[in-house]
């Protein structure tokens, strides 16, 4: 009676899926910084909805989240959010187009601005980064999984509710009948 649960638990365990999210670090090791072409650093990413955005700077930054029209001018001052900690995780919560300027007067001006497209979570998702100089868009879609070398530098892996529910059931059940 004990095999066959443990045999039904893998087979559960092997058929659920597993919600993966990553965590990017904008800039990689460079950070949050003047002098990096953030649209170049979003090719090749493919961002989902629950994945966080990890941006490291020192003093004299912030990281605020800014409309489309705020971004392609470089508008500072009417953020939707802000923070200059020093470290800002952003989770992606909602699929679509997320902007992020330094505002820092010049900063956003000088390149210092980020615009990531999340998917809903489908591996074809449309990748949109707006060119760090202005206006024009440029429009990726993956079809393979990413390269290695551009794997983001972490991620973290979290089973659904359900295969917790089934695995508390399943071990309960053989203690119980052990």
């Amino acid at each position: 009676m004990a095999m066959a649960s443990i045999s039904v638990l893998l087979v559960l365990c092997m058929v659920v899926p597993i919600t993966l999210a990553t965590d990017y670090t904008v800039g990689d090791s460079t950070g949050w910084v003047m002098g990096v072409d953030y649209s170049t650093w979003t090719s090749g990413k493919t961002f989902t909805v629950g994945d966080k955005l990890v941006f490291s700077y020192g003093g004299g930054h912030s990281v605020d989240e800014v409309s489309g029209s705020d971004y392609n001018s470089c508008t500072v001052g009417n953020s939707l959010t802000t923070d200059s900690s020093g470290a800002t995780t952003i989770t992606l919560n909602k699929a679509g187009t997320h902007y992020f300027i330094c505002g820092a007067i010049g900063h956003c001006g000088s390149g210092m601005k980020l615009a990531v497209t999340v998917g809903s979570g489908s591996p074809t998702s449309t990748n949109t980064s707006p060119a760090a100089s202005g206006g024009s868009t440029t429009t990726t879609t993956p079809t393979t999984t990413t390269p290695k070398s551009n794997m983001p530098e972490s991620s973290s892996g979290n089973l659904s509710p359900f295969v917790g529910l089934v695995i508390t059931w399943v071990s309960l059940f053989v203690l119980n009948f052990s």
